[in-house]
C-alpha cells in the first residue's frame, strides 16, 4: 500500500513539474487570467465524474439529521470558496511570474512553500519549528541568492511574483489543512476549481481581451494544465496521501521542482547557468532538510 501511494505521489510530482512547461507555453496564446480561467474550469469539470462516483460508492449519510446535513454542506462550501480564492491568487502570481522567468526557476521558487508554511505556523499560530526547518530556511535563502540575484544584485520581477506565489500557496496549504478533516476533500477540490475559474474570469474580462480562437489555439497546454495538473494531479495527491507519513509525502511531492527544471531544459531548451544550477541544488537540499524528522526534539517540531 505504501509503495503504491509513494508511486502515486511521485506521479503527481511529475505531472505538476511538467505543468510548468504547459503554463509557460500557454501564455504564448492567452493572458495569465484567461489561461487560469480555462485551466480551472477544466479542472473542475474533470473532477465532477470523480465526485459522482465517490458519492455513489461512499458511506451512506442516511442517519444524519437535516441540521447536520446543512452544516456539512455549509462547511464544504466555505472550505471550497476559501481554498478556491487562495488557489486563484497563488496560480495567478505563478502565471505572471512565468512571463518573466524560466520554468526551472519558477518550479524551485514555488517549492519554497515547504519552508514558508512552518514560518507562518510559528508567527501566526505559535507552532514551533524544528532546528532542521530553520536550517532549511537559511539554506534556501542562500540558494535563492544564487538562483535569483544577478551579478548586479537585481532580482528579476518574475522571481518576485513567483516568491509571492509560494507565500500564497503556503496559505492555500494551511486552509486545506484546516478544512480537509471537516469535509470531503475531493468535493472541496472540485468547488475550489470552479471558484478559481470564476475569480479568474473577472480578471480576464477586466484586464485582458479573451477570445475563443486564442483559447482553442492554446488547447494543448490548457488541456494538460486543466485535466492533468489540476483534475488528475490533485485527485492523485488526495488518494496518495492516505495513510502516508506527511513528511514523506511532502518530500516526494517536492520532486516537482527538480522535474520542472528537467522539463524546461528538455522541452523548451531553457538551460540554467552553473550559478543558477548551484542555487537549485541548495534550494532542493533545503527542501529535503526541512522535511527530515528532528530526532533530538521530536515534539518541539509539532
Amino acid at each position: 500500500m505504501k509503495l503504491r501511494n509513494s508511486l502515486l505521489l511521485l506521479l503527481t510530482a511529475t505531472i505538476w513539474g511538467v505543468a510548468f512547461v504547459a503554463q509557460s507555453v500557454g501564455m504564448d496564446y492567452v493572458g495569465p487570467c484567461t489561461f487560469l480561467f480555462a485551466r480551472s474550469l477544466i479542472g473542475g469539470v474533470v473532477l465532477l465524474p470523480v465526485v459522482a462516483v465517490l458519492h455513489k460508492n461512499g458511506p451512506s449519510r442516511a442517519g444524519e439529521t437535516p441540521e447536520e446535513k446543512r452544516q456539512a454542506r455549509r462547511i464544504l462550501l466555505i472550505g471550497g470558496v476559501c481554498c478556491g480564492a487562495a488557489l486563484c491568487a497563488a496560480d495567478l502570481m505563478q502565471q505572471i511570474g512565468l512571463l518573466h522567468t524560466t520554468v526551472g526557476k519558477s518550479g524551485f521558487l514555488t517549492a519554497c512553500y515547504i519552508l514558508i508554511v512552518p514560518l507562518i505556523n510559528l508567527f501566526f499560530f505559535h507552532r514551533r519549528c524544528s532546528r532542521l526547518v530553520w536550517g532549511g530556511i537559511a539554506l534556501a535563502v542562500v540558494g535563492m541568492y544564487f538562483l535569483c540575484l544577478t551579478d548586479g544584485l537585481q532580482v528579476n520581477i518574475g522571481d518576485l511574483f513567483t516568491l509571492l506565489c509560494a507565500v500564497l500557496f503556503s496559505v492555500h496549504i494551511l486552509v486545506i489543512d484546516h478544512f480537509s478533516p471537516l469535509t470531503d476533500g475531493v468535493k472541496m477540490s472540485c468547488i475550489q476549481f470552479f471558484v478559481s475559474a470564476a475569480l479568474a474570469a473577472v480578471g480576464m474580462f477586466l484586464f485582458e481581451k479573451p477570445s475563443l480562437g486564442a483559447i482553442l489555439a492554446a488547447w494543448k497546454p490548457v488541456l494538460y494544465a486543466g485535466a492533468l495538473s489540476s483534475g488528475v494531479g490533485y485527485t492523485l495527491q488526495i488518494i496518495g496521501q492516505r495513510g502516508m507519513n506527511p513528511t514523506v509525502a511532502s518530500l516526494i511531492m517536492s520532486m516537482e521542482s527538480v522535474i520542472s527544471v528537467l522539463a524546461g531544459w528538455v522541452l523548451l531548451g531553457q538551460a540554467l547557468t552553473a550559478r543558477e544550477l548551484f542555487g537549485c541544488a541548495l534550494m532542493f537540499a533545503a527542501i529535503v532538510l526541512a522535511q527530515l524528522p528532528d530526532r533530538t526534539a521530536p515534539r518541539a517540531a509539532e
